[in-house]
């Protein structure tokens, strides 16, 4: 197979959630693909359109809190910084941690609208802009091992990660026909914020490495490689697909 399959010149990406981890490795790796980037994050992301830029591709920045931001609002915006959209990865998420019994209506409300409703509502925009294009694309849903297992003391983001991944087949079901590639990523227990406190925490540490046959945890440069294919042409005929980058977790 040509490299050139794996080629996103020409072709312009919105990242959720880039200024760090995940995101900035998926937005770099997209980058040096070829794509030009269009950053959607809450906090300072100037290290990511640095390193981009960098790489002598255009950089966008959109200041938004997903959740509170109209998804149609940045989807305008991204396409008046940059002319078009081509790739979506809805990356930004978040988690909440307490037991089951204890868990606050807050705690819930907010995790659900950051990482299953702004995700679902950003991929319908950039659908809809794909659509009367009549271009083709490809949407990227970052979900998690718990779109498969229960885990304990997440109960949203539990909730979150499996409706994604429900909706990630939905929305492949709905959009294959037009050319738009919907798919999902599943990391596994990879090394960043969301993750410090079960790192931090011997026991936990200990338990979960053993239980990955990779015997560590992931970095975010592990999930790069499968971003770029994903939303290449590589994957023209992957639709509604979980791919899991999980060390073997799953696999035990």
């Amino acid at each position: 197979m040509s490299l050139t399959r794996f080629s996103l010149e020409g072709r312009t990406a919105q990242v959720t959630g880039c200024n760090k981890g995940l995101g900035r490795a998926m937005a770099v790796a997209l980058a040096e693909a070829g794509a030009d980037i269009v950053g959607v994050n809450r906090s300072d992301d100037s290290a990511t359109r640095g390193i981009i830029e960098a790489q002598g591709r255009c950089y966008h920045a959109i200041t938004a809190a997903l959740g509170e931001t109209p998804p149609a609002a940045i989807v305008e915006e991204a396409v008046a910084a940059a002319g078009q959209l081509d790739i979506l990865v809805n990356n930004a998420g978040l988690i909440r941690r307490a037991p089951a019994i204890e868990f606050s209506e807050a705690d819930w409300d907010a995790v659900i609208d950051v990482n299953l409703k702004a995700a679902f509502f950003l991929a319908q925009q950039v659908a809809r802009h794909l659509i009367a294009r009549g271009a083709r694309g490809k949407i990227i849903n970052v979900a998690s091992l718990l779109s498969f297992q229960g885990g304990i003391r997440v109960p949203s983001y539990t909730a979150s990660k499996s409706g994604l991944l429900g909706l990630t087949r939905l929305m492949a079901n709905e959009w294959a026909a037009h050319g738009i590639n919907v798919n999902a990523i599943a990391p596994g227990y990879m090394a960043t914020d969301n993750t410090r406190a079960l790192r931090d925490d011997p026991q936990r540490n200990a338990e979960l490495l053993a239980r990955i046959p990779a015997e560590r945890w992931g970095e975010p440069e592990d999930i790069a490689g499968a971003a770029v294919f994903l939303a290449s042409s590589a994957a023209d005929y992957v639709h509604g697909h979980a791919l899991a980058v999980d060390g073997g977790w799953l696999a035990r």
